[in-house]
Order: structure tokens, then sequence, then C-alpha cells
């Protein structure tokens, strides 16, 4: 594209336009949360909407409103559903780790332990008396996990659970509007944009609504799989019951942020081992067990499920989607990696639509 003075000043004005619009999406953030939420629900929601609103109960038809109505609730109660099984157990874990004798813990481990402060003493020449490996773990676990830390917790969770009944009542009444108006989102959206635009911003929410909906469902998709999975294999080996769940929910969730989600998921599922183990293992022989089953059910997902979900669902290179998701990481932390994607697939549409005549552009939005 030749650097004429029209190209050099559109292009400013877009680069102006689009960090002002970052702007108010900061300081609106909680806002256009709510909003984004909303809408993803909206997209989940719509093919039941539009199911429900075909269907004849004789001379009647059922009206838009209901059956956005009906689709609220059944979303509402997959989510009760699950809170329901696992909020409890959660609860159960917590209580269970903040009335843990850790010394008997440590017991279990004691010879892996002394090895270790050998191989310490020797390498450092740090004598028994000067450092314990033993003593330092009994008290980073106690200050860890302890009734006070147990009581900020629980009050932080009280106060977290208040601003989620604000949440939750927000964005439920924004879906219900979404939904039960099937073009107000795209209206919401495009009168922020002078008219010659709209169609443009038309185009792109279509493409953001596709892309974004492919990648949320599969994985949503690949997260169920996954706990079902690591659920399964645990009680197969000889865990029990709740414990098998608690770890397969855990790595179902964490799934969920790209790459450091499951790493940090397998180390608090190993930890749960080592305080639970299987049946007819010592503690040790559990952590490794749960580390090796992980690495396999990990691997298999990251190879066959993962870049069906993360390069083809928003039709980019697996190269692209790893560089995106660690520069994310870098900037923002574990949220940035949650968010990395998503963000990728709108901007590169946004990108598509009002600066195609770029080369790079054109390179990386060719498949969309």
């Amino acid at each position: 594209m030749a650097l004429t003075p029209q190209n050099i000043l559109r292009f400013c004005v877009g680069i102006v336009a689009t960090a002002g619009i970052l702007f108010l999406i900061w300081y609106f953030s909680s806002v256009v949360i709510y909003i984004l939420v909303s809408a993803v629900l909206a997209i989940m929601g719509r093919p039941l909407v539009n199911w429900l609103v075909k269907q004849h109960i004789g001379k009647f038809t059922v009206p838009r409103w209901a059956a956005a109505t009906i689709t609220l609730l059944v979303i509402a109660s997959l989510f009760l559903v699950f809170f329901s099984l696992f909020i409890p157990l959660i609860f159960s874990k917590i209580n269970e780790f903040a009335q843990l004798d850790f010394s008997s813990v440590l017991a279990s481990i004691e010879e892996p332990i002394s090895h270790a402060q050998q191989y310490l003493s020797r390498t450092f020449a740090i004598p028994e008396t000067h450092f314990s490996l033993s003593d330092t773990l009994i008290s980073s676990l106690k200050e860890l996990v302890n009734y006070n830390t147990l009581n900020t917790t629980v009050t932080s969770i009280v106060g977290f659970a208040i601003s989620m009944l604000i949440s939750v009542f927000s964005i439920a009444f924004i879906t219900f509007f979404f939904l039960k108006e099937d073009g107000l989102f795209y209206a919401m959206i495009t009168s922020l944009f002078p008219e010659r635009l709209q169609q443009n911003v038309t185009r792109a929410l279509d493409s953001i609504s596709h892309l974004l909906s492919r990648y949320f469902t599969g994985l949503l998709t690949e997260s169920i799989i996954l706990m079902i999975v690591i659920s399964t294999t645990m009680i197969l080996f000889g865990m029990k019951t709740d414990n098998a769940l608690m770890v397969g929910l855990i790595m179902g969730v964490m799934n969920v942020i790209p790459y450091a989600g499951p790493l940090m998921g397998g180390i608090i599922s190993a930890c749960i081992g080592i305080i639970a183990p299987f049946e007819g293992m010592t503690a040790i022989q559990t952590f490794f067990s749960i580390g090796c089953i992980l690495f396999c059910i990990k691997g298999i997902d990251d190879f066959v499920m993962q870049p069906t979900i993360y390069s083809e669902r928003v039709k980019a290179h697996p190269l692209e989607i790893f560089l995106v998701i660690l520069i994310a990481g870098y900037m923002a932390g574990i949220v940035g990696m949650l968010l990395a994607i998503p963000s990728y697939t709108v901007i590169r549409v946004l990108a598509k639509e009002f600066f195609s005549q770029f080369s790079l552009v054109q390179k990386l939005t060719h498949n969309i």
C-alpha cells in the first residue's frame, strides 16, 4: 500500500479512535464485562431460543419473550447444578486441610525428605542443625493453611458472594433482553459508529460471534470431557470418589487457562494425592502416579483436542496462538492468558474489516 497523506491520516485516525475505545472499555470495565458475558451467554442460548420459537402448541406459537425466559432458566439451572455438586465438596476439602496434621503427612514422605536433606547438606555444606527441610515444610504448610487463613478466606468468599449476586442479577437481566431481541447487541455496538461504517461493524460482529461461539463451546466441551476422564481414571486407580471428583473439577476448571492452568491444576491435584493416597500406595507413590496420569491425559488432550479449539476454531496458526498467549501472560498474568484468545480474535476481525489494506493484516486474517 502506497504511503499517501490520505492513508497516513486514515491510519492515525484509526489509531486514535482505537485508543479512545480501549480507554472507555477500561474505564467502564465492569459494565463492559457484564455486557460481554451476557453476549456470550446469548450466543450460546440463541439456538434454543430459535428452536422454541418455531414450536407450535396447537394454534399457538411460543412467543420470543417466553423462549428467552425458558432459555435463561435452562442456563441458570445448569450453573446451579454445577455449583450444587461441587461447592460443598470444595468447602469440605478446605475444612479438611485446615484440620490436617501436617506432621503425620510429612511422616509418610519422611524417606524422600531425608534423601533431599542429605543432598542439600552435601551440596551446600549446610548441617541439619542449621536447616531442617522437614521443619521448614511443616512451618510453611501451617502458615499457608491454618484457621486464620481459613477465616480470612471465608470472609473474602462472603464479600465476593455479595458482589457476585449483583453481577449475576445484572448479567441475567442483560442476557434476557439479548435473547428476547435478537439484534439488540448489534444495535448497541453499531450505534457507536458512523453510518458509513455500520455495515463493516455488522460483518465484524457476525464473524466475532461465529468464531467465539465455536471457541467457547469447544472449550466447554473439552473441559467437561477432561473432568469426566480424569475423575474416572482416578477412581479406577483407587482414589476415593470425592477426591477423584475434586481432582477432575480442578483440572477441568484450570484447563480454561491455556497452558499455565493445567500445570497449576496438576500441582494442586498431586498435593491432594499426598494427603489422600491411592489405596495400597504410599503418599510419594500416589504423588508420582497422579503426575504420570495427568501428564498422559493432558498430553493426549494437548495434541488432539486443543489444536482444534485454540487454532482451528478461531482460524489462526498454532504458533500465532502460542505467542499471543505468551505475550498476554507476560503483560497481564493469568487474567491475560485467560482472555488472550477471545481478545485476539476480536482484534483480528476488526483489523480485517477496517485495516485490510495492510499486508500484515492480510497475512494474519486470510483464514477468517
